[in-house]
């Protein structure tokens, strides 16, 4: 069955035009257009993907986000203003998996979905493979969770990406370009900022059990994860 994906939009002529343009990309798509309705909508239905404009009337693109990643894991892919850069910085840090300046390219938008979709789905490979554990961290690909010394990380889908790239090449220094497309399925274009983004996100995650230097930067280059001494 075809991925559906929910646009929360209130251009109601956006949100057809982009419905046709997904309809002809092989997926299904509902739309809504009212921030507070789409958070009461998405209790009581699960999608595989949702695009989300940060600019809604009433209730705005952020708090909804925000209440979404209070239930719900499904990917957001967020459309921005083109040059906020600020509000994509902070969407990523509430919980979104990616974004698109708006007005959009159509046909960008199929692809990161996509993208997303794909880094979702769990691959036979990846559940073969079973848990993968470094120092006190887990990750279980088969159920998409991590913990901690025990404790769940709640990470999102994006961040799980990230952990789970970084923990496959522990010890090794992983660029970021390389990561951008193992956890996001896409190139990182100039002054994105979207993997930092995500990095800072499970390192607070990880700080709540004292694993807050797992992953270090390496200035120009990318991340490394690695164990403390007591970890060892």
């Amino acid at each position: 069955m075809s991925a559906h994906i929910l646009i929360i939009d209130d251009d109601r002529e956006l949100c057809t035009l982009l419905a046709d343009f997904l309809h002809l990309e092989g997926f299904r798509s509902s739309a809504v257009h009212d921030g507070a309705v789409a958070v009461e909508h998405c209790r009581q239905h699960s999608y595989d993907a949702i695009v989300l404009d940060i600019m809604l009337p009433g209730l705005q693109g952020l708090d909804v986000l925000r209440q979404l990643r209070g239930f719900s894991d499904t990917p957001v892919l967020m459309l921005t203003a083109r040059g906020e850069a600020t509000d994509r910085i902070v969407g990523l840090e509430m919980g979104a998996d990616d974004y698109l300046p708006k007005p959009c390219n159509p046909r960008e938008l199929a692809a990161r979905l996509r993208a997303i979709l794909r880094r979702a789905q769990l691959s036979s490979q990846e559940q073969a493979k079973g848990p993968l554990q470094v120092g006190e961290v887990i990750i279980n690909p088969a159920q998409r969770n991590a913990s901690h010394a025990g404790v769940d990380l709640h990470l999102t889908s994006a961040e799980f990406n990230v952990l789970q790239a970084l923990m496959q090449q522990a010890g090794t220094v992983v660029e970021k370009e390389a990561l951008s497309q193992q956890a996001l399925g896409r190139a990182l274009s100039a002054y994105d900022r979207s993997i930092d983004v995500h990095v800072s996100k499970i390192r607070k995650k990880l700080a709540t059990g004292g694993g807050e230097n797992l992953i270090i930067s390496v200035r120009g280059v990318g991340y490394q994860f690695t164990v403390n001494s007591s970890d060892n």
